[in-house]
Formats: C-alpha cells, structure tokens, sequence
C-alpha cells in the first residue's frame, strides 16, 4: 500500500482500494488528514482532521482522535477494563457520559503511556463503531469492525476479509 491518506483530497472518486492484507505487522502509525467524526444522540462526540491511524494486517483501520478534538466533559475512564498490545502496550478504556444520565460502558480506549514506536498515540482517544451510535470517515459512515475486542472502521474503498468475526481470533 502506498497511499498516503495526508493527501486524500475529500473526493471518493480518487480514495485508492486499500486490502488490509498489504497493512504491515507490526502496524504502522501514521497522520490522516481525512474528516472523523463520532456522534452519540445527536451530539458529536469529537470530530477532527488531524487524527491517526493505525494499520494492521487483516485489521480495518484503526483512528485515533486528539483531546483536544473531544468533548472530554462526556467521557470519562472506565475503572472495569484494561488490556495490553504487544506493540503499543497498555490500554485504558473509557466511558461516554451523556446529558440525561445515559453511560455507555467502555466505547473508547487510549494508550496514555505507549511503547517509544507508538508515541504519538499518547493523548489521544479511539472508538469502537460498535458502540456508539455513529462513526464517519468524510462522508461516509463507517461499518464497525466484527467482534467485540477490535475497534477498526471499515469504508467502502477496503478490502479484506477482516480479522474479528468469529473463528478469526487465531489469525
């Protein structure tokens, strides 16, 4: 894959076809400067051109949102989970607090301390699709990654099959 999605110039006629099977092992981090957006009851949750993904093979990506980005006021770390990655290290998990008292348990996770090679994920915040009520990249609202451990978005321009449905966890 040589696409450099810093350069996606917001028209879906020249996104190039991405097959999760080219992403490399260990993923790679890179900028998008592609429009992302997370909605929950109407209220977007954050929204950024400035986010990161990470690419991994058999992996939808996976994107990141700066802090500053979020509405922080809604979210809030969620005591019940914790997980670690070979390559990025720790994660904690967060919370979505809506007005009206609405919780939604566990719909994002970060890496506040990353290993050196992800650095840059430190502060920011990624999003199960699955989760939350809405998802986008553009103008297009993502399909959530199969499974209830993955958080990839998938658009229409990749390819697979993707690691996370069932029978798939041992890829």
């Amino acid at each position: 894959m040589n696409n450099s999605s810093n350069d996606y110039p917001g028209d879906d006629s020249e996104l190039k076809t991405e097959s999760v099977w080219d992403y490399p092992r260990p993923p790679r981090l890179e900028p998008t400067g592609r429009r992302l957006r997370v909605v929950q009851g109407g209220v977007v949750i954050g929204e950024t051109r400035h986010g990161l993904r990470i690419l991994e093979t058999s992996h939808p990506p996976v994107y990141y949102f700066p802090r500053e980005a979020l509405v922080m006021e809604l979210l809030e770390p969620s005591a019940a989970r914790a997980s670690f990655c070979e390559f990025k290290g720790m994660a904690g998990y967060w919370n979505l607090r809506m007005p009206g008292g609405l919780v939604l348990e566990d719909v994002a996770w970060s890496y506040e301390r990353p290993s050196p090679k992800y650095a840059a994920l430190a502060g920011c915040l990624a999003f199960y699709a699955s989760r939350v009520e809405e998802c986008w990249v553009d103008e297009e609202r993502v399909v959530p990654q199969q499974g209830d451990f993955y958080g990839g978005w998938i658009t229409k321009n990749l390819r697979g099959p993707f690691k996370g449905a069932p029978g798939t966890r041992g890829w």
